[in-house]
């Protein structure tokens, strides 16, 4: 998810009590801030949001689940045949894994996350929209880095190294410029996405959440390293602002 953390902290549950507009569910020491998952009642919208956080910043909301669904979708579209082997990278709210099992073309699906706490919220299943994720015969959970897996070229699947796969779905950092933490810079660099290619089959794909628009330095990365790369534009509703935003999906095939 957008805000790894690097070894144990200090974490709580809460119980959720009876008319609360706003309830914290679970919360994370981490070396890069304190994590959380709240949820609240939105009474102009008339609906329960979940988000999660990082100190006082907003990383993910179930407000806008467009993108993140989408990541899903448009990674996915390029591959034929069924029995497909997926991992997603950053396992946050859970859109993204949750609609790569509505596929049924997937066969397995592999989630790689740095933060136990997040597995937890899903085995737990204190979000109700990704209900069945962590009950998916075809669902295992990895706690690793994922930039790390790829980096030491272990790959994502503890039991199977190198092992390869038919799609990989990212969804951690702010964007390729916008990162997380420093260490991540290098995995989107041309070398580091060759070697993140390494772990995928040929006409593989490797798909990109990014909060910010087209960004031209990226796509030529991709370029030199898959035979197509796109940059999808995803325009979805802000109800927070009456208007229209948008997110990035890159998709690129090898």
């Amino acid at each position: 998810m957008r805000g790894e953390g690097r070894r144990p902290g200090h974490r709580r549950v809460a119980s959720r009590p009876v008319g609360v507009r706003f309830e914290e569910l679970a919360w994370r020491e981490t070396p890069i801030g304190l994590i959380s998952l709240r949820r609240r009642r939105d009474p102009s919208l008339g609906v329960e949001v979940y988000e999660v956080k990082l100190d006082d910043e907003f990383l993910m909301s179930s407000l806008f689940p467009v993108a993140e669904i989408e990541l899903a979708r448009l990674g996915l579209a390029p591959l034929a045949g069924h029995g497909l082997d997926v991992v997603v990278g950053g396992l946050g709210l859970g859109y993204t894994a949750r609609t790569a099992l509505s596929d049924d073309r997937v066969g397995s699906l592999l989630v790689v996350e740095a933060i136990e706490d997040v597995i937890d919220w899903h085995r737990r299943e204190l979000l109700p929209f990704a209900a069945g994720l962590a009950s998916d015969a075809r669902t295992r959970f990895v706690r690793a880095d994922f930039f790390a897996a790829v980096a030491d070229g272990t790959g994502f699947d503890p039991g199977e190294p190198g092992r390869r796969f038919h799609a990989v779905l990212l969804d951690v950092d702010h964007s390729p410029r916008n990162v997380l933490h420093p260490a991540h810079a290098a995995f989107y660099t041309p070398d580091g996405l060759r070697r993140l290619a390494a772990h995928l089959h040929p006409d593989g794909v490797f798909a990109l959440w990014s909060d910010d628009p087209p960004d031209p330095a990226f796509g030529e990365a991709l370029a030199a390293v898959f035979r197509t790369a796109r940059a999808h534009v995803v325009p979805f509703a802000n109800p927070l602002t009456g208007g229209e935003s948008a997110n990035t999906v890159y998709v690129a095939q090898r």
